[in-house]
């Protein structure tokens, strides 16, 4: 996926950071930025925290980068 690409660039973040944030091995969250794997819908509720952003927008489901207000969620 390339907005996780992206996003970790944006953030001047290696993979192997945001690995550990997720506790999985660098090699698999290379696999995960090439879309040679998936990554579970835990991971991407993080990675969506970490960075202020949605699920969407990492998604690539939406351009807006601003999380949804807990308003809409609730």
């Amino acid at each position: 996926m390339e907005r996780l690409r992206d996003i970790r660039e944006d953030k001047d973040l290696k993979q192997a950071d945001i690995a550990k944030i997720l506790n999985v091995t660098q090699q698999t969250y290379s696999r995960y930025e090439t879309g040679e794997i998936s990554i579970d819908k835990n991971s991407l509720i993080k990675l969506a925290k970490y960075y202020n952003t949605s699920v969407d927008y990492i998604l690539g489901l939406t351009d807006e980068r601003k999380p949804y207000p807990r308003s809409i969620i609730k």
